[in-house]
């Protein structure tokens, strides 16, 4: 691959993939040159009617002939760290939010143009005297299961930036730490500087071609390439509408975070040699959605066939029949089990696919309530239930736990857009 600065020998897509892993002045200079983007229209200086929610994007984006919606293609997480053990002062507070609203001029809330959330960390919260109200189901990140050992990602702010252009991740990535003095014909007037530092910086892509075009990376085998179509690495659509939670479920209901929600960030690391090169077609559709899907095979391709709805909620209730029977059990299918007294889901998913460190990766990035929706969702997918019943393994066809590594993980709180920059734990008091 050719450096991003020159755009020559890779594809579009590729480059522009390259370019936001690379990040800085000079991967946005070449990729604006490069990058077919459209005219992107700035935001307008009254954004009194934006959304109080922040998570507040299916309004935004687009959606499939099934109703699916279509997730922005580039994501940078920028992660920062309010300087030293003290708290916050109101000028602070404004700068941030003044910065913030830089960026909402800058660029249209779109997917073409600029999507993000702040959220904060329990850690971020600690340096106050004050605890954060009952209503929030705030908890410190931790292993989950027994073979898990994750580093905990304790930084106190990410902000999450996603567009269908590499170009303005990038550039609002620049504006927001103090590098750019102007974006999109917009002045930058503010930026974090001297109210937060940047601490870390990870990156992704999601959508139709991106992993086939950014494959040569490790955990991809040579000889079993990802399907061409696929938006993520494993092959298989994500985010059917009828799976997910709604953005109404995953807000917080009352209290002074009301329209918020919690965020929950988990790099994952991953192993595709096996699921390529020797398992069978069959063997990976009853391993993604359930056993009764590759044995009637009504998953075509990707599973772009199945519409809206991936199926999986009718083999929730077998999941140790079909382990016994089948030998394999279904990682939705065993998902499929967390749900809410009116049998919704209790996440909603925002993942994306990474190639940072020169890995296979994915950033599972999830929406609920509370975390604890995560913790009872990721329980069921761990699935221990089904390996101490069943002859299926703590690992070996207990759905694609074999082929993730979770390398990190980060709870966050994303406050209503009104309390988005550098909240106080009880901010009505």
């Amino acid at each position: 691959m050719t450096d991003p600065a020159s755009g020559r020998g890779i594809s579009r897509r590729e480059f522009a993939k390259a370019a936001v892993a690379i990040g800085g002045a000079s991967a946005f200079a070449a990729c604006t040159e490069r990058e077919r983007a459209p005219e992107i229209p700035t935001g307008p200086d009254d954004v009194s009617d934006y959304p109080e929610r922040q998570h507040a994007w299916n309004e935004a984006i687009a959606t499939d002939e099934h109703g699916n919606d279509v997730p922005p293609r580039h994501h940078v997480l920028v992660f920062l760290n309010v300087p030293g053990d003290g708290t916050p002062s109101d000028e602070d507070r404004e700068q941030l939010e003044a910065a913030l609203r830089n960026l909402e001029r800058t660029y249209r809330r779109d997917a073409e143009g600029l999507l993000f959330t702040v959220g904060y960390s329990p850690s971020y919260f600690e340096r106050f005297d004050a605890a954060l109200p009952e209503s929030v189901g705030l908890q410190e990140p931790r292993a989950l299961t027994e073979l898990e050992d994750p580093e905990l990602d304790r930084q106190d702010v990410v902000v999450h930036l996603a567009s269908d252009y590499a170009q303005v991740v990038i550039g609002a990535e620049e504006a927001l730490v103090g590098n750019r003095e102007e974006l999109n014909g917009v002045e930058i007037t503010e930026d974090v500087s001297g109210v937060l530092e940047k601490a870390d910086r990870r990156t992704g892509f999601i959508g139709d071609g991106l992993p086939a075009e950014n494959q040569d990376v490790a955990g991809i085998p040579d000889s079993e390439p990802v399907p061409e179509d696929t938006p993520l690495y494993m092959g298989f659509e994500s985010g059917f509408e009828k799976n997910q939670a709604s953005e109404d479920r995953v807000s917080i209901a009352e209290g002074p975070f009301a329209g918020g929600t919690t965020q929950q960030l988990s790099k994952i690391r991953l192993n595709l040699q096996q699921w390529y090169e020797q398992d069978s077609r069959e063997h990976r559709v009853a391993s993604m959605f359930c056993p009764a899907h590759a044995e009637e095979g009504r998953v075509e391709g990707t599973g772009e066939n199945l519409g809206n709805d991936s199926g999986v909620g009718e083999c929730a209730e077998d999941v140790i029949e079909d382990a016994s029977e089948s030998g394999v059990v279904g990682h939705a299918q065993k998902v499929a089990r967390a749900r809410d007294d009116d049998d919704s889901p209790l996440m909603l998913r925002r993942d994306f696919d990474s190639t940072d460190g020169g890995a296979a990766g994915l950033h599972f990035l999830s929406l609920q309530r509370s975390i604890a929706d995560f913790v009872e969702t990721r329980e069921a997918m761990t699935g221990n239930d089904v390996a101490e019943n069943t002859a299926v393994g703590t690992t070996t066809n207990n759905g694609i736990k074999r082929y993730m590594t979770v390398t990190r993980r980060g709870n966050f709180l994303l406050p209503p857009r009104s309390r988005r920059a550098l909240p106080t734990p009880q901010p009505d008091a």
